[in-house]
């Protein structure tokens, strides 16, 4: 029978990892509440493992290692893919899409990179592709951008989205331990992963980012386009130095509208620490959360918050989005297509306007602050506060600027490095919030 006409979705699951484990318990657990949303029973017709003989707990009828075989079968309607990375699974899922079938993905370094591919085989077949679980697990928060906001203008996208370089740092804050003790405990916990590069280098949240800032302003943004700086660099002076200024330090996703002084715009999308203060929404958010703060002309100010990884979490948000699809194909109609039509250009990050704390080891003699000032007004960068501190026969010297180009800024530390009044440059960090 037809699988739409009978009311049953057919679904291929390719992966059955952490994630996909609690989508095979939730489709089964919850089958007739499933139904009941959907407008149709939700079905699993085959799970797509690589090693089929690891996954004795799943029925044998159902699992397969032939991905392209499952992905283009007539029994299937829809694939969620679990998989991860780009290769072969971009070619799985276009595979897919071409067939006629609708996905729902959760690869956020797919999406960040190949998303308007993916789209356009889409469009082509007249099939869904749904990816929130792709960014900050059961948040629901590209639905609100994708559909919810579609009839306001979004100025900002700035959050936390990874949960592993959030606990290194909260941690760090409420210990006053050092970077490499934090993460040796966070992989103790669980926290990190064998391999954290992806982590605490910003990949992770630089795919986010794309995906986030494409969605907000409607042009393609791949990872690429994104700044990306990790957090291996900050210290535990740092978090006291932010602790000092009422601060806190957190690796953050901007994505935000720039608008020039003749009045073109542009997109602006970066990954790095920032010293925030402790009264933003977004400094509370301690542990393995994620949260992401959303400003729109209409709106106004948005905050999500929840856990943005784990199996449940993120299988919650796999759900939601098969369920939309489900539906879609029940009453014939789709979701929301790629929204691109602003077609923005991406601002190099030299030209997006920032702030710098920069913390200084000067010499303890009289003129040392006017020659630093000299330096900072040579390019155009407004200081807004200074804080000297003496001890023995060196000062510290910490600098807090306006907004300004960021080159302006990295070239003004460049040439402060070079002063011979100042022995080191001890730490450079951005800074976000309002001015003190």
């Amino acid at each position: 029978m037809s699988t739409v006409d009978g009311r049953v979705i057919r679904v291929a699951l390719l992966g059955c990892g952490t994630v996909g484990g609690e989508v095979v318990r939730l489709l089964t657990e919850q089958a007739d509440e499933l139904a009941a949303r959907a407008g149709a029973r939700v079905e699993l017709a085959g799970i797509a493992v690589r090693r089929p003989d690891k996954h004795p707990e799943l029925p044998p009828e159902l699992v397969t290692s032939d991905v392209t075989k499952l992905v283009t079968s007539d029994e299937v309607d829809v694939v969620v893919e679990l998989v991860g990375g780009i290769e072969p699974v971009r070619q799985w899922l276009l595979d897919a899409l071409k067939a006629g079938k609708s996905v729902v993905t959760a690869n956020k370094a797919l999406m960040a990179e190949h998303s308007a591919e993916l789209f356009e085989a889409a469009d082509a077949s007249g099939v869904d592709l749904y990816f929130e679980a792709a960014v900050a697990g059961a948040i629901p928060l590209l639905r609100p951008l994708r559909e919810s906001l579609a009839g306001d203008r979004i100025t900002r996208v700035m959050g936390i989205v990874n949960g592993t370089t959030n606990f290194i740092l909260s941690a760090m804050d409420s210990t006053g331990a050092g970077y490499a003790e934090t993460l040796e405990e966070a992989s103790r916990l669980g926290y990190a992963e064998a391999d954290p590069t992806a982590d605490v280098d910003g990949y992770d949240a630089a795919s986010k980012a794309a995906i986030l800032a494409s969605l907000a302003f409607h042009t393609r943004v791949t990872a690429s386009d994104v700044h990306r700086e990790g957090i291996a660099d900050v210290t535990a002076s740092d978090l006291a130095a932010a602790k000092v200024l009422g601060r806190t330090v957190k690796l953050l996703a901007i994505c935000e509208r720039v608008t020039s002084d003749d009045g073109t715009e542009s997109v602006s999308a970066r990954v790095h620490p920032v010293m925030i203060p402790r009264n933003h929404q977004l400094a509370g958010v301690g542990g393995a959360y994620n949260a992401v703060y959303v400003e729109a002309d209409a709106a106004g100010e948005l905050m999500f918050y929840g856990q943005g990884a784990g199996g449940a979490p993120t299988a919650s948000a796999v759900l939601g989005d098969l369920v939309a699809v489900a539906r879609n194909r029940v009453v014939g109609g789709r979701g929301p297509r790629e929204s691109a039509h602003a077609a923005l250009p991406v601002r190099p990050m030299g030209q997006t306007p920032t702030r710098y704390h920069v913390s200084l080891d000067v010499a303890d003699r009289a003129g040392v602050l006017a020659q630093v000032a000299q330096a900072f007004a040579g390019h155009g960068v407004s200081i807004a506060a200074v804080r000297q501190r003496d001890a023995n026969d060196t000062a510290s010297l910490v600098v807090v600027t306006h907004l300004a180009p960021d080159a302006a800024l990295r070239s003004t530390v460049d040439d402060i490095a070079e002063l011979d009044v100042v022995n080191q440059v001890v730490s450079v960090m951005r800074v976000e919030g309002e001015d003190q």
